[in-house]
């Protein structure tokens, strides 16, 4: 079983890279499915598991995955933790899989993924952005600019409190993707061939 997790800066194209991917390589996908997998076992809306996920509102709790294993009673944290769980249980199906986003790569480090990060020039990130986003129509190019740099810079703190490292550390991943003048259909069976032969060279060494 081979797992391969995305983390991606807002608009650099991470999400459609690794669904591309894995139709690619005819493995499963998983990214909002998380989401929803969450909130059916916690009869919720996926919408609002994913609004408390997104806005970090565990934050105010000690979260220390990083070190020790803490459980809290906040219904927030809660959510991150019912995360976790369904992250490893996706990859204990043993099933080929991409994941994107979620800290996929930490919480399954003991599964040794190939580890991707994505990222793009911010004129790249702003042009997607409308590209595929019908709410940024009446938003300027600063304005656009200022809500990647906000959400990047949660996805970061994101990061350091629940893993304990520097989001987006070249050092953190096997293979940093730059898509500015990439089209995403033709990068993704180039991204997905390095992968397999991750798997390949690894798999040579047991």
């Amino acid at each position: 079983m081979n797992i391969i997790t995305i983390s991606r800066e807002f608009g650099s194209g991470g999400r459609e890279l690794g669904k591309r991917m894995a139709d690619v390589l005819g493995w499963d996908y998983y990214d909002r499915e998380i989401i929803d997998a969450v909130a059916k076992e916690e009869g919720l809306d996926a919408d609002y598991v994913n609004a408390v996920l997104e806005r970090h509102e565990w934050w105010s709790v000690p979260i220390t995955f990083h070190r020790s294993f803490t459980v809290s009673t906040a219904p927030s944290t809660d959510l991150l933790v019912k995360e976790k769980e369904v992250i490893e249980r996706i990859a204990k199906a043993g099933r080929n899989c991409i994941l994107v986003g979620r800290n996929a790569d930490f919480f399954l480090r003991s599964y040794d993924p190939f580890r991707i990060f994505v990222c793009a020039e911010t004129e790249a990130k702003i042009r997607r952005c409308r590209e595929r986003a019908e709410d940024q129509a009446g938003l300027t190019d600063k304005e656009i600019e200022r809500q990647l740099r906000r959400i990047d810079r949660s996805r970061a703190s994101n990061r350091e409190l629940v893993a304990g490292d520097r989001w987006g550390e070249r050092s953190s991943y096997h293979l940093t993707v730059n898509t500015t003048d990439w089209n995403l259909k033709e990068l993704a069976p180039a991204v997905a061939a390095i992968a397999q032969r991750f798997f390949e060279r690894n798999s040579a060494a047991l």
